[in-house]
């Protein structure tokens, strides 16, 4: 290869890793800030579970180093049918996400409910 590939190919991976990286950057800053300004209900949660992640993606490999555990939190409420949401939270380490989901089972918890579809809701993390 000569030296104007090799300089052409690193910039192409660092774009890609840049890019990735920022992808998660705003993919977090959504999920904090959507659903903010929605009305509340009272939900329960329901289930709690915890799966090994094995995401072999650059912007996984750009973040997290070895494997993680997926901690999600399901819950229900009522507006005014029945309905069912999620919460996801990414560990290092199995039983840290255990205990972590565990610590919320049949906890009553706030989530916004979307005003136009009370479908679709969000439990945020200052509201755990």
């Amino acid at each position: 290869m000569t030296r104007f590939k090799v300089i052409l190919f690193s910039l192409v991976v660092g774009a890609g890793l840049l890019v990735s990286i920022c992808w998660d950057v705003v993919d977090q800053w959504i999920k904090r800030t959507r659903g903010r300004n929605w009305p509340t209900v009272s939900a329960v949660i329901d289930v709690v579970s915890v799966t090994l992640v094995e995401d072999n993606s650059i912007s996984s490999l750009a973040i997290h180093y070895g494997p993680s555990y997926l901690a999600m939190l399901t819950y229900s409420y009522r507006n005014p049918e029945q309905q069912m949401g999620d919460y996801k939270r990414r560990f290092g380490n199995e039983d840290d996400a255990k205990s972590w989901a565990n610590s919320y089972k049949g906890e009553t918890v706030k989530v916004h409910v979307d005003p136009r579809d009370p479908t679709r809701s969000v439990l945020r993390e200052e509201d755990l």
